[in-house]
């Protein structure tokens, strides 16, 4: 049931912080309680002054004012107690929002790591960005207001009620409806302001993504002279991002003073029956004052509610955004098995894996077999599914029908499904064509596979990668910071260097999927001689699976697959293939014997 209401889902986080969240309740009773004694106080201090017992005059003519100095000890007195537990109130309050902030970010980065590639493939970066930022930002505001708004004031309502009802039932009853009603009407726009706040949302998210973009395709954007145009874009989102802000601040502020002239009428009510009390002596002018006093306080803090609504409206929708998110599942869930120790080999059988959103089978029915410590390459034409392919060995994607298995024929295998996720992906690497570097240093990259690794180490990773001349290059060797996304290099030193990350990792399986693409003829020979010679060396077995369509490349392997139509159509060496194979001459481009 509570699902339904996200932002209060987000509120009820509070409940794992339970001794801070009481104690700054308390303190917001204390401090409520203390504004209607210090109001209760000043009227019967006025009582007293206008009945002339606040300063009388003794037999000896001196002025005794022993009970206004009281009322004044007392007013200072209840003003300090209220002083310190408002502001030791405030800031737990705010100590708790940013708390509460602090773990809903948390959970969004755990999530977002968790989640699949597709579901980001589907969304995109600036939406993920946008919930992380925007959304959390917003729902920080309602929490800092939650406080004050959602706490303080019904707790002054009901001082005030309850002061105003001593006096007079009368008195209280009719600020009671009037503030009722307009919080009715208040709560009623909070709709209409939610959608807006959604459509605000939707527009910022395109600006999120369009500035995404515009920052991580500059080399192509500068590239074709795209500058103009794609500023004009971002302008154009920007205005139509301002217009939905624009209406959304136009409607509140048309719809919110309305609710707020009908909470101040009963400070009206309150001055004119109140006088008509005193006129027949059932209040006295220090109660009417008193009524009076207490009545502005809550006429001003409920005029703030309007702003207030707003934001929780702005909330709303933000918390609705951020448990969208939260709620997803995983579609990949790791298993409990342990991957064999033994050297691992891949065998499909039979995978059927459609493309995202449930469209078209891109394999369908494909099954090989590579046993450990095999170079085989993987070819077919352009969108035949190579790279999804790929994906499906550290389970960054899963097949809709069949098995993806690791392990051998003479030790048997297993469904990677089954499989510890962990385990699988620090085993089973994969090294993509477009080359990621995190703005950090050159070690602090290489790390990433393999934290404890010695500079040694990393320098043995280079050279099994053959980039030792990127290292030589770089001012500060090791400790080099390499830019946003590695920007200072080139793309074949990025792929040399992604190249050395994975191979730190010593896993059994490493398929590179068009990973030398940018790399020339004698440097790619010499990675995969290092690779099938150096790593197998020390007694470790790795298996190679090579996707590429360079035919230097393909005459490094031991066997190669040819993926068409969905399946593995042939399988042999180059010159089998070259020799009876016309389709696989005609993808590389060599005459068909």
């Amino acid at each position: 049931m509570i699902k339904h209401y996200p932002l209060l889902r987000s509120l009820l986080i509070y409940r794992e912080m339970p001794g801070r969240f009481v104690l700054t309740g308390l303190l917001f009773i204390v401090v409520s309680a203390g504004l209607a004694l210090q109001q209760w106080l000043i009227g019967h201090a006025l009582n007293e002054v206008n009945s002339g017992q606040a300063v009388t005059r003794l037999a000896d003519g001196r002025l005794d004012a022993h009970r206004a100095w009281f009322w004044l000890w007392a007013l200072l007195a209840v003003a300090l107690v209220r002083g310190v537990a408002q502001y030791a109130g405030g800031v737990l309050s705010l100590i708790l929002s940013q708390a509460l902030l602090t773990r809903l970010r948390e959970r969004i980065l755990v999530q977002v790591q968790s989640l699949h590639l597709g579901y980001h493939w589907e969304h995109g970066m600036g939406e993920m960005i946008s919930r992380t930022t925007r959304d959390a930002d917003k729902l920080r505001d309602a929490l800092i207001s939650f406080w004050r708004q959602l706490v303080e004031t019904p707790l002054i309502l009901l001082a005030t009620v309850g002061l105003l009802a001593w006096y007079d039932p009368w008195l209280a009853l009719m600020p009671l409806l009037l503030t009722g009603l307009g919080l009715w009407i208040f709560v009623r726009q909070t709709e209409r302001l939610l959608i807006l706040d959604r459509e605000v949302g939707a527009a910022y998210d395109r600006v999120n993504q369009d500035l995404s973009e515009g920052i991580g395709g500059v080399r192509v954007i500068k590239s074709f002279a795209l500058e103009a145009g794609r500023i004009e874009r971002f302008s154009q989102q920007v205005a139509f991002f301002a217009e939905q802000a624009r209406l959304a601040l136009a409607f509140a502020s048309s719809r919110i003073p309305l609710p707020q002239v009908i909470v101040a009428l009963g400070h009206v009510w309150i001055f004119i029956y109140g006088a008509t009390l005193v006129r027949d002596g059932q209040l006295g002018i220090g109660e009417w004052v008193t009524s009076l006093l207490i009545a502005t306080t809550l006429v001003f803090r409920i005029e703030g509610i309007g702003r207030v609504m707003q934001v929780f409206a702005d909330a709303r929708a933000s918390a609705e955004r951020i448990w969208q998110l939260l709620d997803t599942q995983p579609a990949i869930q790791s298993g409990t098995q342990a991957l064999s120790p033994r050297p691992l080999g891949v065998r499909f059988e039979q995978v059927t894996v459609q493309a995202p959103g449930g469209g078209r089978s891109i394999l369908r029915n494909c099954s090989f077999t590579l046993e450990p410590g095999e170079v085989v390459a993987l070819v077919g034409s352009t969108g035949a599914g190579k790279s999804l392919l790929a994906s499906l060995l550290p389970r960054l994607a899963d097949a809709r029908r069949g098995a993806v298995m690791l392990g051998s024929s003479r030790e048997g295998w297993q469904d990677v499904r089954s499989l510890d996720l962990d385990s699988l992906r620090r085993r089973v690497q994969v090294v993509p064509q477009e080359s990621f570097l995190f703005s950090d240093t050159l070690a602090a990259n290489l790390r990433l596979a393999a934290p404890e690794a010695s500079d040694e180490a990393l320098r043995r990773g280079l050279h099994l990668a053959a980039a030792e001349d990127v290292l030589e290059r770089l001012p500060h060797g090791l400790d080099t910071a390499l830019g946003d996304r590695g920007v200072t290099l080139s793309g074949g030193q990025r792929q040399r260097i992604n190249l050395a990350r994975a191979l730190l990792a010593r896993p059994d399986i490493l398929c590179l999927d068009d990973a030398t693409s940018a790399l020339d003829t004698l440097t790619e020979r010499r990675v995969i001689h290092n690779i099938r010679h150096l790593l197998q060396g020390d007694g470790h077995t790795t298996t190679l699976l090579i996707v590429s369509s360079k035919l230097s490349t393909i005459k490094l392997a031991d066997r190669v697959l040819v993926l068409d139509d969905g399946h593995i159509a042939d399988s042999g060496t180059h010159a089998e293939l070259v020799e009876r194979n016309g389709f696989y001459c005609e993808l590389l481009g060599v005459e068909h014997d």
